[in-house]
Parts: C-alpha cells; structure tokens; sequence
C-alpha cells in the first residue's frame, strides 16, 4: 500500500525542524495525572513545543518494585495505563488535543524487560530469559551478571512469538490511539535484527512515524532502524566543559571524528534528561552558570533538541524516581528563553534538521569559544558561546551581523572587530 514511500527512510517532513519536550506524569503536576497535564498543553504549544515524549504511561508491576512507587520502566501491561495516572481515555484526549494544537506525542516504550508481574510473565513464561535451573533472570551483562535492574525481568529476544507479541502491542497504539512514534528505552540491548524486521512492520501501518533510540549505536541511524539515537558523548564533554575540565576543542573533535559515525540521521541533544536528572543532577547542579550557554548549544547546532519538562521554571534539583515529587511549577521563567529557540528553529531555514537545513561552519577558532554558522537558502544563524568561566576577547574574522534572538537589537562586527564576552555570555544572531 505504501511501498514506495517505505522504500526510503528518512525523517519525517513534519519533523524537519522539530524539537522534543518530555513528560514525566507522575512528577508533572501535585496531583500527578493526565487530566492535571492537559491543562499545561496550550502553555507548551505557546512555547514552541512540537513533539511530546511521555514517559512510560503504563501500569508498573507492585512484584520487586523500588520505593513506594516503583519504576516507570517496570511495565505490568503495554496496552494498558497507570491507574494513578488515569484512564485510557483520559490520554487519548490529550492525544487528540495534542493534535488539535498540532503537536505530536510519542511513547517511552520498553523492549528489553518487563515488570515481574507483567501479563506475560504468567501466561508466556517462555518469552523470558532463564537461568540453568529454569528461573526467569533480571537483565544480565555478557558476563552473566546483573546490571542491577531487580524489578525488571529479561525478555528473551530469541522467542519469536515474543517479538510478535511485542511488535502487535506497538501496533495497537499506532492504531488505535493514533500516536506518532517511540521513544525506545534501551534500545541499544535489543539485537539488531529485531529493529531491521520490525520498523518496516510499524512503518506500514504509519509511514511517517518518528523513531527515538536510547542508543549511541551508529548502526542504529545507518541501517534505518531509527530516526535518532542519543549524543551521549558530547553530553558528557559538555559536563566536562563546564566544569573546566576540558575547552571547546573537544567539541571540535567530537564534531569531526564521532558525529560522521552517523552517516545518516540524527543526534538528540540535551543538557538534561529525566535519568541525568534523577541520577547525576539537573543541569544547574551539573553545569552551574554554564547551563543557559549549553542549551543554546544545543538548540542550535546540528541535531534534534530536547526539552526536559521542568526546565523552563527553571528546576535546580534532582526530581525523585521512585517516590511522589513535584516540579512544582510557578515561575516559568525561563519560558521565554526556550520559546525563542524553539521559535528560531521554527522559521529559519539555516536551523532545520539535516540537509533540511545548513551545515555548521566554525568561525573565530578559539579554545574558549564556540562561534559558528549556519545557511539555508537566503537565511542565516550566526552563534557565537564564550563556554568558559572567564572574560574573552575575540577577533572577528569576517563581518557579522544579525538581530539578536534574544534582545531583538540589530547587531554588527566587522571584520578586525575586538569581541568581548562575558564568562558563559552568548550570542545568537538571525538574518
């Protein structure tokens, strides 16, 4: 039916210039439910967020669970939801308001384990990994060992009933609920083979479907499984930068010796995320001062931006994984800094993902300062980052000039022309 446009895999056109905003439920609002979230969906329309990732909405198995709460990631049913969150129903609403405002939704969803009292778990015993005396194990490394997830149990990726199984619960939500793709959690444990056979199998039935990996798996992009894996590598050099352990020649390295690893597709880019969150800090606590300079970083080179939710109040501390917590969302004040990245992205060209938009070119090399741009068409984003603790001067080695995004002031450097910044200052020009 749609065989010729599966014939090629590429990002979606709805996506080319896309960003990501994830949402914890639990921790979104006090009451921690869908019907609290959809009030905040014309807030975060407003601020430019075109595609919602919710964390896993599923039921969470009570057998071996961590804290009071357990796990989102310790799924009791795939095609069911979190009765604390709410209903079904109750998310198919903000899916379809979601769509009404013109956004997308895509689902964390969970391929390498289940919860211990996941449907399957009694009625297909078999799709489990199990040791020499027949017991279901928890995920193990290749030595054999744990990896320390006790209340999850491994799936058995040699069972191809399970695979089945696995690929028809996708399916369900595709169809039924109309969602516009995944965000796969560990994606990178799943072999390969199950990717290459089943995206083509989800494809068919939505061809424009937007595919996450949580991997840095090349293979994952070059061989079509996946629109995106992650950038962990650079995260950490960011992190590293801020504490000032490394300069900006690191992200030149990454740029020309680990990025062209991914001959096609894309890199999600991110200063934080709910795990670096919870288990290494927010991003203030992580990058101090350094935090808004990153996220300009990051929403500006190459790649897919995400938005973890929260960041626009902002929120300085670790959110509890197991437990009740609450953003506790009141200021929003940095609202405005995120809506005028987004909007950036939005309407110029030069920002647009890929060959949708234009190559990064670096100007002013620096050890200290991260200065580029990029082109599109007749339209053009010049970004200059002072990524270090202490005052910089540099020279200008072309003329420069733009509105500034962020104070709307029209700004020009000629070529010669001393720059001076500020620590952490940037400057993000448009024309």
């Amino acid at each position: 039916m749609e065989s010729q446009e599966l014939s090629e895999f590429t990002l979606p056109a709805w996506a080319k210039n896309a960003n990501i905003y994830e949402v914890n439920i639990r921790q979104y609002t006090q009451e921690g439910t869908f019907v609290a979230f959809q009030s905040h969906l014309p807030r975060l329309k407003a601020m430019g967020v075109d595609i919602l990732w919710f964390m896993p909405i599923f039921p969470i198995s009570e057998t071996k669970k961590k804290g009071s709460l357990g796990s989102y990631y310790a799924v009791s049913d795939y095609r069911k939801t979190n009765p604390a969150f709410g209903t079904i129903s109750e998310f198919k609403s903000i899916i379809d308001t979601a769509h009404k405002l013109g956004m997308k939704v895509i689902l964390d969803w969970v391929p390498n384990h289940t919860g211990w009292d996941h449907v399957w778990i009694k009625n297909h015993p078999e799709f489990y990994t199990k040791d020499s005396h027949g017991n279901i194990t928890d995920p193990l490394t290749e030595q054999g060992t744990s990896m320390g997830w006790d209340d999850v149990a491994d799936l058995n990726y040699h069972k191809h009933e399970m695979r089945a199984a696995m690929v028809a619960d996708m399916i369900f939500w595709l169809e039924k609920y109309r969602i516009d793709g995944f965000r796969h959690d560990m994606a990178l444990l799943v072999p390969l083979d199950f990717w290459k056979e089943t995206i083509p199998k989800l494809r068919a039935v939505k061809s424009d479907l937007f595919l996450l990996a949580e991997s840095e798996v090349h293979d994952h992009l070059n061989q079509n499984c996946f629109h995106a894996i992650y950038s962990w590598s650079l995260h950490h050099l960011m992190n590293d930068i801020a504490k000032g352990a490394k300069n900006v020649s690191s992200l030149d390295h990454w740029m020309a010796y680990d990025k062209p690893k991914a001959h096609k597709g894309f890199y999600l880019h991110f200063t934080s995320n709910h795990d670096e969150n919870s288990w290494s800090g927010s991003e203030i606590e992580r990058m101090g001062e350094a935090h808004k300079a990153f996220a300009v970083f990051v929403n500006t080179i190459d790649g897919i931006p995400l938005t973890y939710g929260g960041q626009e109040e902002p929120m300085p501390r670790r959110l509890e994984f197991f437990e009740k917590d609450n953003i506790g969302f009141k200021n929003y004040f940095y609202n405005d800094f995120y809506k005028t990245l987004n909007e950036l992205r939005h309407q110029n060209e030069a920002l647009w993902h890929g060959t949708f938009g234009g190559r990064l070119e670096r100007i002013m090399q620096n050890d200290h300062v991260y200065a580029f741009v990029r082109h599109k068409n007749n339209q053009k984003v010049t970004v200059i980052i002072n990524l270090s603790k202490q005052f910089q001067i540099i020279e200008a080695d072309r003329n420069i000039s733009g509105i500034d995004v962020f104070t709307n002031r029209n700004i020009a450097y000629h070529q010669g022309e001393k720059i001076s910044l500020m620590p952490w200052e940037y400057v993000v020009l448009s024309s």
